[in-house]
């Protein structure tokens, strides 16, 4: 009886052994034969530049892809590669208050972005995102314009990432 239970208790960590569970806290779920992504540099062709943002959403997305998924970053050839180009900045009053004066500000950043999957064609795509972030009109863009883009930033490569992984 003994020996049953021990023959048992190891075929049953045998098979627990062998079986592959891959949760993530995104919800992302990525193809095993995906071990690799790149991100090229996304250029700023909107009419208004911010010298920074370029550069900002590049690392950004390189970020959140390596903190989000067991993808390795990739400077040859890489199984999955994000390309795109910033294709707008703008800002335009948003509330008014009662003397026709914006009381609220909206900054907007548009992006174009090219998912190619090497490993599966079928799934590469091309889509348009867009997010913004609302601001007080009595303060200066100069003055607030860092942490909205950093806000901006976090909400595009989230929306990329899902896109790309989460099958949304």
């Amino acid at each position: 009886m003994k020996r049953l239970i021990y023959i048992f208790i190891v075929i049953v960590a045998l098979i627990a052994a062998s079986c592959t569970i891959s949760i993530t806290m995104s919800g992302a779920s990525i193809p095993e034969n995906l071990r690799t992504y790149s991100v090229q540099y996304i250029n700023n062709r909107a009419p208004l530049i911010n010298p920074d943002l370029s550069q900002t959403l590049t690392d950004g997305l390189k970020d959140r892809i390596q903190k989000e998924s067991r993808l390795v970053l990739s400077e040859d050839q890489a199984d999955i590669e994000f390309s795109g180009n910033i294709t707008s900045y703008s800002t335009k009053p948003m509330a008014l208050k009662a003397d026709a004066v914006s009381a609220q500000t909206r900054l907007t950043v548009g992006v174009k972005i090219k998912c190619r999957n090497f490993k599966d064609p079928k799934k590469d795509w091309e889509q348009t995102f867009s997010a913004y972030q609302d601001y007080d009109s009595e303060n200066n863009l100069a003055d607030v314009e860092s942490d909205l883009v950093t806000l901006i930033v976090d909400e595009l490569t989230q929306n990329i990432f899902n896109k790309a992984f989460a099958d949304w």
